[in-house]
């Protein structure tokens, strides 16, 4: 192993050590009030700062830095958040930029205990995805009551973190939530997955971008908005990656990534 990529696993590694332990920490703080209060002004303190410092600890261990613009494209009221996946990051990046965030959440994680129970009083929606299309109709129901309370509901319509620039795979439950809420969707591209991957064991420095689109209106045929929905998020993270390699990345591009690009480069010239 290179000693520059040496050097970068034990950074991260601490870094590892410090958000994990954090949020350990934080969680049975929060899970402890919220089932004794519920959802309080406190718990919604605690978020904040675990997403604060999430974003200062990761660019100071790790040299993974963070920026998110255009949220002045959020409408105001009730709307949906539809991002892009890849990492981890992407969850505290974008929550001091949503207001009154209600994170869809997958059921396996609303059962871990403290960080479940806090996760509830923050109006995080629960979805057992081992159920399928069944499970859409119960988290339609938490979502409307989420924006009752003026809630702005936060989804990765993809269900899970994908790797920069591979085949996008978007599920119907967002079809379903924009249908069924008539509300605006804001679309959120990203790139962070060049820096921070699914199961990678290193993260790398640079400056990771979340980008929140211009809102598409409610009201469009299905079929329409999905189609419409994935061609700007993709559009824009192929953009907000290509920039970053363009302007060089301290990470090895592998054979898997370089692949991809060379895909993406030609889809364009042609």
């Amino acid at each position: 192993m290179p000693f520059k990529t040496a050097i970068q696993a034990i950074r991260t590694a601490i870094f590892y050590v410090v958000f994990i332990g954090q949020t350990i920490v934080l969680a049975i703080l929060a899970g402890t009030v919220g089932i004794l209060a519920g959802r309080t002004p406190f718990g919604w303190a605690i978020a904040r700062y675990w997403c604060w410092s999430n974003v200062r600890i990761l660019r100071f261990l790790t040299g993974m830095r963070t920026q998110a613009e255009g949220d002045e494209n959020i409408p105001p009221g009730g709307c949906i958040i539809a991002s892009k996946h890849q990492s981890d990051w992407d969850i505290f990046a974008i929550f001091p930029h949503t207001g009154r965030p209600a994170y869809i959440a997958k059921k396996e994680l609303m059962r871990i205990p403290f960080f479940g129970w806090a996760a509830r009083s923050l109006d995080c929606i629960e979805i057992d995805r081992q159920k399928g299309a069944q499970a859409i109709p119960e988290m339609i129901a938490q979502a409307r009551a989420a924006i009752g309370r003026g809630c702005r509901i936060v989804i990765y319509p993809e269900g899970t973190r994908r790797a920069p620039l591979a085949e996008p795979d978007y599920r119907q439950g967002i079809v379903r939530l924009y249908s069924a809420l008539g509300v605006p969707v804001v679309p959120v591209a990203l790139d962070s997955g060049l820096y921070w991957g699914r199961n990678s064991p290193i993260i790398w420095p640079g400056l990771a971008k979340a980008r929140f689109l211009p809102a598409i209106e409610p009201g469009l045929a299905p079929a329409v908005f999905i189609e419409r929905l994935k061609a700007v998020i993709e559009a824009e993270s192929d953009r907000l990656a290509l920039d970053a390699v363009t302007q060089g990345l301290e990470r090895p591009i592998d054979a898997r990534l370089a692949e991809r690009i060379e895909r993406l480069h030609h889809r364009q010239n042609h």
